[in-house]
């Protein structure tokens, strides 16, 4: 679970960085990356629920 946290972390980190060179530089590759970015974010996310139910079950 602790993995998983520091991977969401990591990727709305890389999102950030990505999604502000897009919207403040214009820099269309950065918005590329950060689309990519938030599709591996919500597959985290759904992850991160999964494993979160379990753990409530418990």
């Amino acid at each position: 679970m602790k993995e998983l946290f520091a991977q969401i972390n990591a990727e709305i980190e890389t999102f950030k960085t990505e999604s502000d060179l897009h919207i403040e530089k214009g820099n269309k590759a950065a918005g590329t990356r950060a689309r990519k970015s938030a599709l591996e974010l919500s597959k985290l996310l759904k992850d991160f629920r999964k494993v979160s139910v379990e753990e409530s079950k418990k």
